[in-house]
C-alpha cells in the first residue's frame, strides 16, 4: 500500500461532512444578529471550533474503526487506517491536533465572552466526539450516533453560537438548532444505511443496523423533510425564509434515491445531496432571517 498522499488526507477529513460545521454557525450568527449581538470575531472563532471538532471526529472515527477492523470491508471511500495508507498512531495524532485546535479556539471564546462555564461544555463536546467510536464501549456502536449529532452538531453548535455573541438564545436560534440537528441525523443515517451490511458483520450496531434497511430509508426521508416544517413556521414571521424551500431541489432527489437505491454507490449520491442540503438550508435560512422583507 502506498503511503497516504495529501489528497488521501483531505479525503480522510471527509470534506462533504463539513457542511455540518458551517451550517449551525451561519444560522446561530443570524439569530444573534436579530438580537443585535452579532460579533464577527466570535463568529469566526465559533466556526473554527465547529470545523476543528468535525475534522477531529472524522479522523478519530477513521482511527478507531480502523484499529477495530470495522473498515476492513467497507463499501465507501477507503479510510486511512483501515486501508493501511497511514499508520494508526499518525491518524490518531492528527485527530488530537484538531481537537486541540478546537480547544484553543474555544478558550479564546471563553476569554472574550467571559462565560467560563463554557469550558465544561467544550470538554464534554470533545469527549463526546472521541467516545463516538473511541474507547472500550463507543456509543456509536450501540445506536446512539444520531443522538450525538443532533445534540452537538445541531442544538449546541447553533444555540451556542448565538449565546456567545448575544448572551442569550432566541426562538430562532433554538429552532435553527433543531433543524440543523435533524439534517445532521439524516446525513449520518444515510451514511450508515450505505454501510449497513459491513457494520452488521463487524458488530457495529448503528441505528440503521438496529431498525433495518426499510425503516432506515423512511427515517432518513422524515429527517430530511421535517426541517421544512420549521422553515414554514419561521416564514410566518420572516417571509424571506420561504427561500429555504429551494433546498427541496436537493432534498427530494436525495429521498427518492435513498428509497429506491439498490447499491451503495447510489446511497453515496444521496449522502452528497444530503450534505449539500444541510448547507443550502442553513444559508437560505440565515438569509431569510436577516434580510428585511422590504429589501426583496
Amino acid at each position: 500500500m502506498k503511503p497516504a498522499s495529501a489528497a488521501d488526507w483531505i479525503s480522510g477529513a471527509r470534506v462533504r461532512t463539513l457542511t455540518l460545521a458551517v451550517g449551525p454557525v451561519v444560522v446561530g450568527s443570524s439569530a444573534a444578529y436579530l438580537l443585535d449581538g452579532f460579533d464577527l470575531a466570535l463568529a469566526i472563532l465559533c466556526l473554527v471550533v465547529a470545523l476543528a471538532l468535525q475534522i477531529g471526529v472524522n479522523y478519530s472515527n477513521d482511527y478507531s474503526d480502523g484499529v477495530r477492523g470495522t473498515d476492513d470491508h467497507r463499501v465507501g471511500p477507503a479510510r486511512l487506517t483501515g486501508s493501511g495508507a497511514a499508520r494508526p498512531r499518525t491518524v490518531l495524532s492528527v485527530a488530537i491536533a484538531f481537537f486541540a485546535l478546537a480547544a484553543v479556539a474555544g478558550l479564546a471564546i471563553v476569554l472574550i465572552s467571559g462565560y467560563y462555564w463554557l469550558l465544561v461544555v467544550g470538554a464534554v463536546a470533545i469527549a463526546a466526539a472521541w467516545f463516538y467510536t473511541g474507547g472500550k464501549r463507543p456509543y456509536g456502536y450501540y445506536g446512539f450516533g444520531e443522538l450525538f449529532v443532533f445534540v452537538f452538531f445541531g442544538i449546541v453548535a447553533t444555540a451556542g453560537t448565538t449565546f456567545v455573541q448575544a448572551g442569550t438564545v432566541n426562538l430562532e436560534g433554538w429552532l435553527g438548532g433543531v433543524a440543523g440537528g435533524l439534517l445532521a441525523c439524516a446525513i449520518l443515517m444515510v451514511n450508515n444505511l450505505r454501510d449497513i451490511d459491513t457494520d452488521r458483520a463487524a458488530g457495529k450496531r448503528t441505528l440503521a443496523v438496529l431498525i433495518g434497511r426499510t425503516a432506515s430509508r423512511v427515517v432518513f426521508c422524515i429527517l430530511m423533510l421535517l426541517p421544512y416544517v420549521i422553515a414554514a413556521f419561521l416564514a410566518l414571521f420572516y417571509p424571506p425564509v420561504y427561500a429555504v424551500f429551494f433546498a427541496l431541489l436537493l432534498s427530494l432527489p436525495a429521498c427518492v434515491i435513498a428509497i429506491t437505491a439498490k447499491t451503495p454507490k447510489e446511497l453515496i449520491l444521496a449522502l452528497k445531496l444530503a450534505s449539500f442540503t444541510a448547507l443550502a438550508y442553513s444559508v437560505l435560512l440565515a438569509f431569510g432571517l436577516v434580510v428585511p422583507y422590504s429589501a426583496i
